[in-house]
């Protein structure tokens, strides 16, 4: 089936300086019940070349605490950051959340930002972070503790189910690569590269690019060079806007392909910032088709008018395990409690919590009760490295402006 996919950056009264506090703009925050105060922060690019897509992610995360206030005998203390899609900057708005005493975190989301906010930051201060868009296989390696989770998937299986699309969906046997300079772009082509050349493919010219350029002419016409039947492009929005005009206006009447895209391309504004329709790009994104998915979409359009985005639903369910485990330790709880408790409340077994149930999980966690949270993303299962068990993903593709799903396969770890 396929179905329309939009989405528009909304709640532009937060996310100003980094790390603003929610209050005012969220309610009362910090006030009301009975219990401990549940605490937590985003860090989110909501700025620099992935803020087009950080502030709608955070606003995911942000929807839990706006669900449950003054629903659950907890008080509520959240607060936003601004990585400015940069690891130097991510670095200093996440050491001020660890100052301000915050358990716990939403983010970062640039595989490259939460490597180094996890490392100089968030391990050695035993907070718990949980990236709800980080992607490379990286992160699974972290010496980290336990402290590091994530709901977004590794690339590791994102990179065989693009291979698989351009084999199966647009009949390639060759492939040109261009790819981000940075842990997310070379770990994700990698990836991609290997289960392409294991199915029988061959790789041509592999060429990387760094971000925001003035142009990107010369890395396109290199990886275009041995004329391959798909051009995989690894990027973000920002640079992506550059990238694409470059390539409508000097290859795309010349060439015969097509080109694909992961996460990081997915974008409905990114048609009308190009000036073309993008029709001859498909792309991959982990896809929201957990339990939970439904309500939360109905949650989300009712709070922010506008319909949730990629990876909007792996914010939320970072956010709600946060929660979840912060009310089975009765509130006020630190990181490393925090850490102990998550996969006692969202891995099987136990009684089923979601997004239509939530308030009420809340207080079958604090009265000590076994649940099982089931997430809008995926079931949301950590294995022993913090990654996800089980997840799906969208295969999609521009059309006219808009992006179409086309079909949602399922992975398993």
């Amino acid at each position: 089936m396929v179905r329309k996919f939009n989405r528009r950056q909304v709640l532009t009264t937060v996310g100003g300086a980094s790390a603003v506090g929610l209050a005012g703009c969220l309610g009362d925050i910090g006030g009301g019940g009975d219990g401990g105060e549940i605490a937590y922060a985003t860090l989110m690019p909501e700025t620099g070349d992935l803020g087009s897509l950080g502030p709608a992610i955070r606003d995911g995360a942000v929807l839990v605490e706006r669900q449950l206030e003054d629903e659950v005998d907890f008080s509520f203390n959240v607060q936003t950051a601004d990585t400015e899609t940069d690891p130097e900057a991510g670095i200093s708005a996440a050491q001020g959340l660890v100052d301000d005493g915050y358990p716990a975190v939403v983010g970062a989301a640039a595989s490259n930002v939460t490597l180094q906010v996890t490392r100089q930051a968030f391990i050695p201060n035993q907070v718990v972070s949980i990236s709800p868009a980080s992607t490379s296989p990286a992160v699974t390696d972290l010496d980290d503790d336990g402290y590091t989770f994530r709901t977004a998937p590794s690339d590791a299986l994102q990179g065989p189910v693009i291979a698989e699309v351009v084999m199966d969906n647009l009949d390639a046997q060759t492939t040109g690569t261009l790819y981000l300079n940075d842990d997310y772009g070379q770990a994700l082509e990698e990836s991609y590269v290997d289960a392409f050349e294991e199915a029988g493919g061959e790789a041509t010219d592999r060429v990387s690019f760094e971000p925001e350029q003035a142009s990107y002419a010369s890395q396109l016409g290199s990886a275009l060079d041995a004329d391959p039947d798909v051009l995989m492009v690894v990027g973000f929005p920002q640079s992506g806007i550059t990238l694409f005009r470059d390539y409508y206006d000097n290859y795309a009447d010349d060439w015969d392909g097509s080109v694909i895209v992961p996460d990081g391309l997915i974008d409905d504004t990114l048609p009308d910032e190009v000036g073309n329709p993008m029709n001859d790009v498909w792309g991959t994104a982990p896809s929201a088709a957990g339990p939970g998915a439904d309500e939360f979409a109905s949650l989300y359009e009712d709070e922010f008018d506008s319909a949730p985005g990629v990876f909007n639903s792996h914010a939320y369910d970072a956010a709600a395990v946060i929660c979840l485990a912060s009310a089975a330790n009765g509130g006020d709880a630190t990181g490393t409690e925090i850490r102990d408790t998550i996969r006692d409340v969202a891995n099987p077994n136990g009684e089923a919590v979601d997004a239509t149930n939530l308030i009420e999980g809340i207080e079958m966690a604090a009265d000590g009760d076994d649940i099982n949270y089931q997430g809008a993303s995926s079931a949301v299962d950590f294995d022993d490295n913090g990654d996800m068990q089980a997840v799906s993903y969208d295969i999609m593709r521009y059309q006219d402006g808009d992006i179409e799903v086309q079909e949602t396969v399922e992975f398993e770890n």
